[in-house]
């Protein structure tokens, strides 16, 4: 991440508007969670309706996008600014992870595929840390440990596990993409009113990943009566495009819009860590709204990703020297400074 204060909203700034700004940071990370979490809830219905998953997750992408057209006209300009990083999130955070899970959970079970794809926030920490060489907090690193033990529990990833090379290494592609969707929504976070207005990047990176996700789930060949019709959530009949609505409105637009502005104001590697709780949210919902029990791994596991996002957001994240870390010797004050912050 980039330490450079830029105001009371960036994550490397002191005193109270930094608090603020991180406190407001906090709650949108976990109002991202919360959006992501409750996808699953409304998707799945569809999905045993007749839908294909990915056309389910072309109608998310492709809705949304139509949406946010107006905004993604406002900042046109960043077409011209900015154009590989509308490129790199469109590719990445929008299309590349939608596409590499749901065609992992074809091959491999759904748990793992999860699991694997969280192991997003620890490549965060790999990234800040030997290709940024920058310090990264032992909270933030204790963090993702926590949190992505507590997901094996939460996704009960024993149940059912089967090795398939090529399933695993599209988890592992969507991890890769999620690491890059934290790390391109904090770009430019350090240059105060210069820097890429987050709505209109996600704007742009949606409408480039529908039409990534059109070549991939060709949506012509999609049933799309069920839509008209309804579907069945643990014995409830509801409408199709109610579905089709939260999933665009809830699960889309606004878990993209709150995740992209809680990095900017907290950092990649923190706000990778709370979005663990997207797995506990998916699993609470699917509880209540869809009749799924919980069992005690999955409670114990949801405790521990809990824990884990409170260590990492409570840490106050460690600020970027102004040369990488091999690039000087740093001065003794500095140097036990660090030491006792970062790992």
């Amino acid at each position: 991440m980039q330490g450079t204060p830029a105001g009371p909203g960036v994550h490397g700034g002191r005193g109270a508007g930094a608090g603020a700004g991180r406190g407001a940071g906090l709650g949108l990370a976990l109002v991202s969670a919360f959006a992501f979490g409750g996808s699953g809830v409304a998707a799945k219905p569809l999905i045993e309706a007749g839908l294909d998953p990915l056309h389910v997750v072309w109608l998310r992408i492709a809705g949304a996008a139509l949406i946010m057209l107006p905004l993604a006209w406002r900042h046109r300009s960043l077409l011209t600014q900015r154009p590989a990083l509308l490129a790199g999130f469109g590719l990445l955070a929008v299309a590349g992870v939608q596409t590499c899970y749901f065609v992992a959970i074809s091959r491999i079970p759904v748990g793992v595929a999860l699991l694997i794809e969280y192991l997003g926030p620890a490549l965060v920490l790999g990234w800040i840390r030997f290709v940024q060489r920058r310090p990264v907090t032992r909270a933030a690193a204790i963090g993702v440990v926590l949190a992505v033990g507590g997901l094996a529990c939460v996704v009960e990833v024993w149940a059912g596990m089967r090795f398939d090379a090529l399933g695993v290494l599209l988890g592992l592609g969507a991890a890769v993409c999620q690491a890059g969707y934290f790390i391109l929504g904090d770009h430019g976070s350090d240059a105060g009113d210069e820097a890429p207005n987050p709505l209109g990047v996600i704007s742009y990176g949606l409408l480039i990943g529908a039409v990534v996700l059109t070549v991939v789930a060709r949506p012509w060949t999609m049933d799309w009566s069920v839509l008209a019709g309804r579907a069945d959530m643990d014995g409830t009949s509801v409408p199709g495009l109610m579905l089709l609505g939260w999933i665009v409105l809830i699960a889309t637009v606004l878990a993209y819009g709150s995740g992209v502005m809680a990095v900017r104001r907290l950092s990649p590697q923190v706000a990778g860590v709370v979005s663990c709780l997207e797995a506990v949210v998916a699993t609470v919902f699917a509880w209540i709204l869809l009749g799924e029990e919980l069992s005690a791994p999955q409670v114990v596991g949801g405790t521990m990703v809990l824990v884990g996002a409170f260590i990492a957001q409570s840490s106050t994240p460690a600020k970027a020297s102004p040369e990488p870390v091999a690039g000087g010797m740093p001065d003794k004050e500095s140097e036990l400074s660090s030491s006792r912050t970062s790992v």
